[in-house]
Order: structure tokens, then C-alpha cells, then sequence
């Protein structure tokens, strides 16, 4: 990335495309399972949009992947130079200024859908807005230590955490307090326990979705919003939108009571996704079971 990087700063974005393509053709030869993950996401959007969006070609499987690494592209740039996002439209934004005003925290729930480094466009907004991003993977620590590289003033602050539990949720409690927000994806369930999920429909075929994000906003009785960055047209477009002023989960039947809000959070994705289809960076067999899962592998 390193490289590349520096190729596009030299040259720009074309020649950066022209060496990309043969590194994403070794990975398109190598990753049997990313492009069968790719093909299964495709057609399955292509029967839920009735046809509207890409078949699930050999060529489209590729854009998903080129798609996928313009993101990461633009997430180093987006680091690098600010500026760049100048020109950002928020849907949404409203809700955003409400709560800075009223010195309310929240959860934001995202997805692997398009640039999440776009939220920090919303705490430029409002200097004093703590942003923190909950992250789960390995991946996460490196990643972050090249975005420091290109921005010093990097202001995301990771918390790298295997699962969410009551103790995660106290130790955000205060953030969410002094006005705060928490950034956690709602799009991978966690390995080691696969019991803290729902399933529900998406893309009309049911796939599981963690229920942390919504345990934790009712711990903390917080706002619970859902963002998604993304590239539209050229243009860089945040969506924001509120699924609940604060959610009320009763301990026997929490799972039940979270399904609706999954649902909520299911439906936007699925909008989203129907909008710029190559820009959810989906990999793996998604609406496999964990049995399934593991055979595949």
C-alpha cells in the first residue's frame, strides 16, 4: 500500500490503476473464496434489485475487487489531504447538530460499505466531538499505523477489542457522556461467540448480524444512529440517519427485542448497497451458517 501510494502521489491516479491491475489480478487468480463471496453478494443484488444492478460476471466480480481498492485508496488519501473531502455532501447532518448541541453522545453503527474514514467529516464540523472506533481485527493495528504515517494528526481513536462485553460498554460509558461518539460495524459477526447474533433478511436471504452494537446503546441509553460513507458519482456522500433516541432491551428476551433495529440497520445497507453496488467490501461467504462457514474454508 506503501507503495502504491507513493506511485499515486508521483504520477497519479491513472498509472497508480495501471500497476493496480496486475495486483489485483494475482489476488482475483489466488482467492478462489473472495471471488465466490463476490459472486454469491452480486447475484443475490441482482435478483433483489429485479435486475438493476451488475450480473455477476467474471468482469464484475473484478470491479468489486477494483472497487475495493480505490477505497482503501481513498481512505489514505482522505488522511493525507483532507481537502479532499472539502467538498463532502451529509445527509443527514441535522441530526448530528442536534445532538452536539444538546451535549449528547451516541453509537454510530457503519458497515464495511464504502470509506469510513468519511466520519470524520462530521467531527470537523464540531471540533469538540470525540470520535472512537471500536475495531476487532489484527488488520485494524496496521492499518492505523500507515494512516498516522501519512497524518500525524490523525484523529480516530481506535479501540482494538476481540469482543464486546459489559466491561467494553462501561469503559465507553464516560465518552459517551461528555458528548461522544462510538463507530462500530454492524456487518461481522464475531468468531468466538456466535450465539451474541441475530438472522435476519438481507438482500432477501437470511444472514447473521451481531447484536453488540445495539447491547451496547442500550447499556450506555444512548442515541443510535446508522452512517455509511461512500463515493457517489465523484462526489464523496455521508448518510446519516437515526434508528433511536435510546433502546430499552429487557435481559430475558434481549435478543428478540434487538431484531428490530438489526432489521432498521439491515434496510439502509441493503439502500445503500442497491445505490453503489460494488462498494460493500464483502469477502467471505456471508450468509453462510458458522458449520457452513468453516467447510468452506
Amino acid at each position: 500500500m506503501r507503495f502504491l501510494l507513493h506511485v499515486y502521489r508521483l504520477f497519479g491516479r491513472w498509472p497508480f490503476r495501471f500497476l493496480l491491475f496486475f495486483v489485483l489480478l494475482w489476488f482475483y487468480a489466488r482467492r478462489r473464496l473472495a471471488r465466490e463471496a463476490s459472486r454469491d453478494y452480486l447475484q443475490r443484488l441482482h435478483d433483489f434489485s429485479n435486475g438493476a444492478t451488475p450480473m455477476p460476471t467474471r468482469r464484475n466480480i473484478f470491479r468489486h475487487f477494483i472497487a475495493f481498492s480505490e477505497i482503501i485508496l481513498d481512505r489514505l488519501l482522505v488522511a493525507g489531504t483532507p481537502s479532499l473531502t472539502d467538498s463532502c455532501r451529509i445527509d443527514g447532518v441535522e441530526l448530528i447538530d442536534t445532538l452536539v448541541e444538546q451535549n449528547r453522545g451516541a453509537i454510530i453503527v457503519t458497515a464495511h460499505f464504502g470509506n469510513t474514514d468519511l466520519c470524520r467529516k462530521l467531527g470537523e464540523r464540531h471540533s469538540r466531538i470525540r470520535i472512537s472506533v471500536l475495531a476487532h481485527t489484527g488488520h485494524s493495528h496496521r492499518f492505523e499505523r500507515l494512516l498516522r504515517e501519512i497524518d500525524p494528526n490523525y484523529d480516530f481513536d481506535l479501540i482494538h477489542v476481540d469482543n464486546i462485553g459489559v466491561e467494553t460498554a462501561i469503559a465507553m460509558k464516560q465518552r459517551i457522556e461528555t458528548g461522544g461518539f462510538i463507530v462500530i460495524t454492524g456487518d461481522r459477526v464475531p468468531v468466538s461467540n456466535t450465539t451474541a447474533v441475530v438472522r435476519v433478511p438481507f438482500l432477501g436471504f437470511d444472514a447473521d448480524f451481531p447484536i453488540s452494537p445495539y447491547v451496547l446503546a442500550g447499556i450506555l441509553q444512548c442515541p443510535l444512529l446508522v452512517v455509511f460513507g461512500s463515493r457517489q458519482h465523484n462526489d464523496f456522500v455521508i448518510t446519516v440517519r437515526q434508528v433511536a433516541d435510546s433502546i430499552s432491551l429487557p435481559r430475558r428476551t434481549r435478543k428478540a427485542a434487538v431484531v428490530p433495529y438489526v432489521n432498521t440497520f439491515v434496510r439502509l445497507l441493503e439502500a445503500e448497497c442497491l445505490k453503489v453496488p460494488f462498494q460493500w467490501s464483502n469477502f467471505f461467504p456471508f450468509w453462510a451458517t458458522p458449520g457452513e462457514t468453516e467447510e468452506t474454508l
